[in-house]
């Protein structure tokens, strides 16, 4: 699975999260999921979950904080996709 695929995918998961849905249709791996998309971080929480959930993979507390834009959000993903194959 490629970064744009899942760019793709994660802003589905983002979608309950984000009040402004005309915002998701201009996200790229530089947009902050807080700042820009003005998620809370109780809403952060929920979408690792989803993410977890979506990709089949367990973000743990040091990864967890290391998201901060959909870019970062995406190596996570795709750090702990590879590390589980």
């Amino acid at each position: 699975m490629d970064r744009h695929s899942i760019l793709e995918e994660l802003k589905k998961v983002l979608a309950p999260y984000t009040k402004n849905k005309e915002l998701l249709n201009s996200v790229t791996e530089h947009t902050n999921l807080i700042t820009d998309l003005h998620i809370n971080s109780a809403n952060l929480v929920d979408i690792i979950i989803d993410a977890e959930a979506k990709y089949n993979i367990e973000i743990d507390m040091d990864a967890a904080e290391k998201i901060s834009t959909v870019g970062s959000c995406i190596d996570v993903i795709l750090e702990k996709m590879n590390h589980a194959s």
